[in-house]
């Protein structure tokens, strides 16, 4: 059994699609021997800080514009975290490498934990979820299109032999690494999931369960419109209501 089955070029050629690009004023965080490049939106140390992990086949400057300006105005700071190879960051991408790099932004981000916010979608759930688990005081998470069972989307895309492994293997290291059952029940904060009933990618199974293994006070919102990758465009206004209403939930605890 070995870690490098999860980082293996194999499943990070078949899995991840780590588009570059190029967007003014970068934030980047400094790992070793590479560089993330992050978009930070600070207005005020008296705010939450919303530490967002995009999905796979996106990047930081797909959330440049409407998203940032609209979570601003929602009276909260911004970090939009990039993984590596991804956008404007060097480094080779890597399943269990970028959970490393969820403490770097952290750190980063000069915020303490208990005002930020992780927010994860669809493969960013995976790192928002890890670092509720790293900082389970945090103030809140907000998992959108997210994954339970990060197994079940890792076999649409390769077979365990393709990176050396049996199906025990690759499930134990898969249980080892990124078990969101286990990272979900750390964290002791408020937690909002949102998800379409008809995501074609990742089914609502993985919304139900997550809500299922998380602590109260958490939220399951399941839209009946829209699918995996048009959930935001289609509700719009419903989805930025909610995550506004939780980031006030989440500041009016904190003051208590």
């Amino acid at each position: 059994m070995t870690d490098t089955y999860l980082d293996h070029p194999e499943l990070t050629a078949r899995y991840l699609y780590p588009l570059p690009n190029h967007f003014n004023d970068p934030f980047f965080v400094n790992g070793p021997g590479f560089q993330l490049g992050c978009r930070y939106l600070k207005i005020s140390d008296d705010l939450p800080t919303i530490i967002h992990f995009h999905g796979n086949g996106e990047t930081v400057e797909d959330y440049l514009g409407d998203f940032e300006n609209r979570i601003t105005e929602m009276k909260a700071n911004l970090l939009l975290a990039e993984f590596r190879g991804y956008g404007m960051s060097s480094g080779d991408p890597g399943l269990v490498a970028m959970l490393n790099d969820v403490q770097l932004i952290v750190e980063a981000s000069g915020v303490s934990p208990e005002r930020i916010i992780f927010f994860g979608r669809s493969l960013g759930s995976l790192y928002a979820v890890h670092g509720a688990s790293l900082y389970p005081q945090a103030a809140g998470l907000i998992i959108e299109s997210g994954l339970a069972d990060p197994l079940e989307r890792i076999l649409v895309r390769i077979e365990p032999r393709h990176v050396g492994a049996t199906m025990e293997s690759l499930q134990t290291v898969v249980n080892q690494h990124l078990n969101q059952k286990l990272k979900i029940e750390v964290f002791k904060g408020r937690v909002l999931i949102m998800h379409t009933r008809n995501d074609d990618l990742v089914s609502l199974s993985h919304a139900e369960r997550l809500y299922e293994w998380a602590h109260e006070p958490e939220e399951l919102l399941v839209f009946e419109r829209g699918d995996h990758n048009t959930i935001m465009a289609v509700n719009e206004k419903a989805y930025f209501d909610t995550v506004a209403r939780f980031i006030s939930t989440c500041c009016a605890n904190n003051q208590r």
